[in-house]
């Protein structure tokens, strides 16, 4: 799957992360004007500018690229290399001052999420790494949480889908839920052995979950779709109907009570 890295996509990750790091943080000491996209998500000045950076940054020619703040440019589908972005994963828990967002940098080859990086300067949170090379949390060898039973475990929740009550069904089991913004944050956290897993319940698009895929599968996990089938990035309906990070072992326990 990786055999066709290349020697500097890694080093290309955390320069765009490391670029694209302070850059939010300075933008959390202004007055953002916020604006909304279609269907209601919020957008400020630091999600495009930071957009621009991690380009910049990253992409070549003959390469594609998929952003949620870049018009879509269909010629990515004919490409083998793809870099799937979100400049700034979580914008509103970024814009109301709640640490949970980040930077999120996918690299997809064939269709696989292979490598990625996540970064929020604000907790510290840095996590870079490749399927078949390893990950790393702020430069140190990572790993994901695993065990064979849900007992005791911590899961990630979105913010919104508990305070809707979608997480309800949950309330008696014998594992905390701790609800937490961004999607590729709660990737990220997973990834760097710092929980045991996390899920969502609503469809989430390639560039929520591109680097977290890649990263809890180099940290030793998986992740998969929640109708249990395996993620394919770049395509063209770039809705997934929701995801699943755990430890590999794990992923038989919560496949089980997820009834998938």
């Amino acid at each position: 799957m990786t055999s066709d890295l290349q020697s500097d996509d890694l080093d290309r990750i955390r320069r765009a992360l490391d670029t694209a790091g302070p850059l939010l943080r300075e933008f959390t000491k202004r007055d953002l004007e916020v604006e909304r996209k279609e269907g209601g998500d919020p957008v400020t000045e630091a999600d495009t500018r930071v957009d621009t950076v991690l380009r910049e940054q990253l992409w070549r020619d003959g390469e594609g690229w998929l952003s949620e703040e870049t018009v879509d440019d269909r010629t990515r589908l004919d490409c083998r290399r793809v870099w799937i972005v979100d400049p700034l994963d979580g914008t509103r828990e970024f814009v109301t001052g709640i640490p949970e967002w980040c930077v999120s940098v996918g690299l997809v080859i064939d269709g696989q999420a292979v490598a990625g990086g996540i970064f929020n300067p604000m907790t510290g949170l840095h996590v870079v790494g490749a399927i078949g090379h390893g990950c790393w949390s702020s430069g140190e060898p990572c790993s994901v949480r695993d065990a064979a039973t849900l007992n005791g475990m911590e899961v990630l929740a979105s913010r919104s889908e508990v305070r809707r009550g979608e997480w309800q069904p949950f309330q008696d089991d014998d594992f905390t839920v701790t609800p937490t913004g961004s999607v590729a944050f709660k990737f990220g956290v997973v990834a760097a052995g710092k929980t045991d897993a996390t899920w969502t319940l609503v469809p989430k698009n390639e560039w929520d979950v591109a680097a977290g895929v890649a990263l809890v599968r180099a940290a030793g996990g998986d992740a998969i779709l929640k109708d249990g089938t395996e993620p394919t990035f770049n395509r063209e309906d770039t809705l997934f109907p929701g995801l699943i990070a755990c430890g590999t072992q794990r992923m038989v326990a919560v496949r089980k009570r997820l009834g998938i």
